[in-house]
């Protein structure tokens, strides 16, 4: 237990303890950008306390009972907004309309750490940029490229919108309960010219596809599209997904809706 706050492993905490960590996240970011800054998953703030100092106003998401009292109590400023909230339910772009430069921040939950990538990538036009703290693994996979073993369906979603990258790498000693894996802090800030140039409800469903039968190749994992044969005689159909860069599964996806029209 840190103060009055019990670190639950149904909600995947692991408190940030090292101060030096801390503030190199912070000064990972130039705050200036952003319309908005919310963190989530505070815990006991221990980027909050930083945070409060660089933003008007500072919003906080928050769904455990214990860290949300600790909180209150521990920063007394009329800057500080506290939402009692699960983040994967709250809905940014209803609640913040006309903001499209939000900063997302945070030493995330590991067991909804994909979840969370997830939401920012669905409200890209309202997320700007994300930094936080993610297990090691998830890390490497969403900045992994292509032609690589732990290039994924993270990998291909996210760099789609986001230029992603590892930051800096962090041990399980700087954790209260220690972690059994290692961490990465990463950065995802949203790429200025944005075109899809297909239909991204098909593009999603393409990349989902692709990824879950991976050592198949493409013409075999899209069977479920109906595509048409004489278009499955591209040579693209005989790659297998990971041999497809970003640009190309957007290419594919055209290629699939123009024939399919």
């Amino acid at each position: 237990m840190i103060g009055n706050v019990h670190p639950k492993k149904y909600l995947g905490q692991h408190f940030l303890i090292d101060e030096n960590i801390s503030k190199k996240i912070i000064d990972s970011v130039n705050f200036s950008k952003y319309d908005k800054v919310v963190e989530v998953g505070p815990g006991k703030g221990a980027l909050t306390k930083y945070l409060l100092y660089l933003k008007e106003v500072l919003t906080l998401i928050e769904i455990d009972k214990e860290s949300i009292l600790f909180l209150e109590n521990e920063f007394k400023n009329e800057n500080l907004e506290i939402i009692d909230k699960d983040f994967l339910k709250f809905d940014i772009t209803s609640t913040y309309p006309s903001l499209s430069e939000i900063l997302i921040i945070g030493n995330f939950p590991y067991n909804i750490s994909s979840q969370i990538l997830f939401k920012a990538i669905d409200n890209y036009k309202s997320i700007s940029c994300l930094v936080g703290m993610f297990q090691k693994e998830v890390a490497e996979r969403i900045v992994s490229k292509h032609n690589t073993k732990k290039y994924g369906i993270l990998s291909v979603k996210t760099q789609l919108l986001y230029d992603v990258k590892i930051l800096f790498n962090v041990s399980p000693n700087v954790f209260f309960p220690k972690p059994k894996v290692d961490s990465a802090v990463i950065s995802m800030t949203r790429k200025k010219n944005i075109n899809l140039s297909c239909d991204i409800n098909l593009l999603d469903k393409v990349i989902k596809l692709s990824f879950q039968q991976r050592r198949k190749k493409l013409k075999n994992s899209l069977k479920k599209l109906d595509i048409q044969e004489n278009i499955l005689e591209d040579s693209i159909f005989g790659l297998r997904p990971e041999q497809l860069s970003v640009e190309e599964f957007v290419k594919l996806t055209q290629k699939i809706s123009d024939e399919t029209i």
